[in-house]
């Protein structure tokens, strides 16, 4: 369905992509969006879901009211070694919110965990090339790995018996 949009919101702007073609940025609608913010929009990565009360798994779910875009992204923990093997992320929201949550998946897979609570949302934006008005998106997906992070770590000192989280 979101497809099928793209294609009818994309299917006249074709001369616009033909004007510049060193240009890496698509017109849709009246917005020009970079490529990346495009394919991560058409083909995103890792969407789908964890079972949240399975083990090694925190859930981030954030949301800006203002926009109405809400994000899920979860992570799964290798509990010896502290490395994210896995995430996922369902979002609702715009093409921005989905990119941004798709890059974050891509970006905190493969890292430990104090590795991707370094990542901002000014990198996203930078990655991504998001206008202005579109920043809370990446905000959103910062926001979202955190939230996973913290899920995370309040489940294992949980069922570590000890109730305390490292901050």
């Amino acid at each position: 369905m979101l497809k099928l949009a793209a294609k009818r919101l994309t299917a006249g702007t074709a001369s616009f992509q033909a004007a510049s073609p060193a240009s890496s940025f698509v017109a849709v609608g009246r917005r020009f969006y970079h490529e990346r913010v495009v394919d991560h929009y058409n083909n995103p990565r890792n969407v789908g879901s964890f079972e949240k009360d399975e083990a090694g798994i925190g859930t981030g779910l954030v949301g800006a009211p203002a926009c109405g875009d809400v994000m899920k992204l979860q992570i799964k923990v290798d509990d010896e070694t502290g490395k994210i093997v896995d995430a996922r992320f369902k979002t609702f929201g715009c093409g921005s919110a989905i990119a941004s949550s798709s890059v974050a998946t891509e970006w905190v897979k493969g890292k430990q965990m104090e590795e991707v609570l370094s990542i901002k949302n000014s990198e996203i934006a930078k990655h991504l090339s998001l206008p202005p008005v579109k920043l809370h998106c990446s905000m959103l997906a910062e926001d979202a790995i955190k939230a996973a992070v913290k899920d995370y770590e309040t489940k294992r000192a949980s069922a570590n018996g000890n109730g305390k989280v490292s901050t």
